[in-house]
């Protein structure tokens, strides 16, 4: 009798025993998770401020109030304090793959828009240095005979160009230039770099590009008479001959074209040369020549004529009726 009833009395205090050891550790679980979910917090706040303007494409909303742990408990199964914590670094391993594409896809957007802003500039440039060779034929037979030496006849150079620019069209008088467009003039400034030939014939163009035709054939021709081979022959021949197409001298403007042409076919501004002269001989009113030089032209430069130069080589041959 007296055994039972000290049985019956150890059995209670067992129970409370276990249940006194269970309860440490399910209040180390709730610590725990609620560590990681500060941390969580943390670690977005964090982001938004490394990444500001972030949506709720890469972030969760910003956690302005630490959640308490549930006060109750249930006999319902739930994961493990180690698989929350797994579960959660698997998140936020996602979320960081998801920041890095998106700064690969930027830096990769910004490359490409660089690169194309270079390929502008230098288009630009190109552009800009348009080849322009002076000098001044004799007479019509000097045009002939170079159109000639085109198709296989004999060479003949251009005269050399007259040592001043034509009068100006704003000159008050015969005397030369008014004070109002030579001050316009020495308002074009001449750049001022390393490279000297490029800087005279960067000059050049500024004058041809403000329309200042004769001034501009002046210092085209002294480049091409200094420079005779720096890397921008090419372009200054061909503007020389375009400025001398610009103020009303095709035939002038025909001579340098042609030996632009003749002088290096293979040269930056040769296509654009041989396709001016063209435009050269339309202005003469030589639709025979003018065929001549459209027909070299397709030949010898096909993809050129079908591609940068495709608008202009069409509209010439819209101009002339070739047989």
């Amino acid at each position: 009798m007296r055994i039972l009833t000290i049985r019956a009395i150890a059995a209670p205090l067992a129970l409370v025993a276990i249940a006194g050891a269970a309860m440490p550790a399910a209040a180390q679980d709730t610590d725990t998770a609620a560590r990681l979910r500060k941390v969580e917090a943390e670690i977005r706040a964090l982001q938004r401020k490394v990444f500001p303007g972030a949506d709720g494409k890469f972030f969760e909303p910003q956690i302005t109030q630490q959640q308490t742990a549930p006060t109750t408990t249930t006999n319902t199964a739930s994961p493990t304090a180690v698989t929350d914590i797994l579960a959660r670094l698997d998140a936020l391993e996602s979320q960081l793959a998801q920041i890095t594409a998106q700064t690969e896809v930027n830096t990769n957007a910004i490359n490409l828009i660089n690169a194309r802003l270079d390929a502008l500039d230098k288009g630009k440039a190109a552009d800009a240095n348009a080849p322009t060779d002076a000098a001044k034929p004799d007479n019509g037979e000097a045009v002939d005979s170079n159109l000639q030496a085109m198709t296989g006849g004999s060479d003949a150079k251009p005269a050399p160009a007259p040592a001043k620019p034509d009068k100006a069209p704003e000159a008050a008088s015969n005397t030369g230039p008014s004070a109002q467009r030579l001050a316009a003039v020495q308002a074009i400034t001449k750049p001022k770099t390393d490279d000297a030939g490029d800087d005279e014939y960067s000059y050049g163009f500024r004058l041809w590009d403000a329309k200042f035709y004769p001034e501009a054939e002046q210092q085209l021709t002294m480049f091409v008479d200094k420079y005779p081979d720096h890397w921008r022959i090419s372009y200054a021949r061909n503007l020389l001959g375009r400025a001398y197409l610009d103020d009303g001298k095709p035939q002038q403007a025909a001579a340098w074209f042609l030996k632009n042409y003749q002088a290096d076919k293979q040269g930056a501004r040769a296509p654009d040369s041989l396709l001016y002269l063209a435009d050269a001989m339309i202005v003469e009113k030589d639709t025979k020549r003018a065929c001549i030089a459209l027909a070299e032209f397709s030949e010898t430069y096909p993809a050129i004529a079908s591609g940068r130069l495709r608008d202009q080589y069409e509209g010439d041959l819209k101009k002339v009726k070739c047989n």
